[in-house]
């Protein structure tokens, strides 16, 4: 597929003239600071919109296509025909054109979904349509700790954006020495982790040779989108949910959270050991 049409989406950040202070000390001189840019993104299949989700407007064809794997409505990347991307000045119209018989499909499902940055499953009505990944064996490599701590110490300077605005959540592909291959960044977790996935989609690559690595809590959702895609190991920055322990755990996802540069904290599964890498 072609690389996002950069020329079609807003900037992702923006200037804002603010006053910093600091208690105590004599007032700073106004000036201009870069905010991360949120607006709507309209998310379109066909003739027909599906969702409204509040995201940074960059890289929205890996966008919509990691969220239509996610939201269990393509299968894979070869089930998307087109994405057009048309700005306007309340937000963004993404339409995607779905294969002939995939769309017939998407037809009969019915959904109502309001997007928020905090949250994956605003607008579901029951429980039973929450999106659930199969419990299915993995064939991915087992990932080493000195792999986790590579991709740790490299994190920072792959993300561009929140060392602009401090604002944004990134998602990192890394292979299994620990080296990036690939980063999104979004103002929500749950959206830079599907724009990753899109990405690594539509580059044809394969969830088993590698790892995800996130800067946000690994929450149910983060754990089924994880799955979802085919990766064995998740690692986050910050703490999970019990929910997403048991779905970890339930999946045979190797689920590592709490990551710092001198360690983290095995909920589920096994990393390998230092001196091999070795067959899940």
């Amino acid at each position: 597929m072609p690389p996002n049409n950069r020329e079609a989406q807003p900037p992702a950040s923006a200037a804002v003239t603010a006053q910093p202070l600091r208690f105590g000390t004599a007032q700073e001189d106004v000036r201009e600071i870069e905010v991360a840019v949120e607006t709507p993104i309209n998310i379109v299949y066909g003739n027909m919109p599906y969702a409204v989700m509040m995201a940074s407007p960059s890289d929205l064809e890996d966008f919509v296509t990691g969220f239509s794997l996610t939201e269990g409505i393509v299968r894979g990347a070869d089930e998307i025909r087109g994405i057009a991307v048309e700005p306007k000045d309340e937000g963004v119209i993404v339409t995607v054109e779905l294969a002939p018989g995939r769309f017939r499909e998407h037809l009969a499902r019915r959904r109502n979904l309001s997007g928020r940055t905090s949250c994956g499953l605003c607008g579901v009505e029951t429980i039973e349509e929450i999106p659930m990944a199969d419990a299915a064996t993995r064939a991915s490599r087992a990932v080493s700790a000195a792999a986790i701590e590579t991709a740790l110490v490299a994190l920072d300077k792959h993300q561009p954006l929140n060392q602009l605005t401090r604002a944004v959540h990134g998602a990192a592909w890394c292979d299994a020495s620990g080296a990036i291959l690939a980063v999104r960044e979004d103002v929500g977790r749950h959206n830079a982790l599907d724009k990753l996935i899109g990405a690594r989609l539509r580059a044809g690559a394969d969830a088993g040779e590698g790892f995800l690595l996130v800067t946000s809590r690994a929450s149910f959702e983060m754990v089924e989108k994880a799955a979802i895609f085919g990766a064995g190991t998740l690692v986050a920055i910050s703490a999970p949910t019990s929910l997403a322990i048991e779905r970890a755990k339930h999946l045979g996802l190797t689920l590592a959270a709490v990551a710092r540069r001198d360690g983290c904290i095995v909920f589920t599964g096994a990393l390998a050991p230092e001196t091999e890498t070795i067959a899940r």
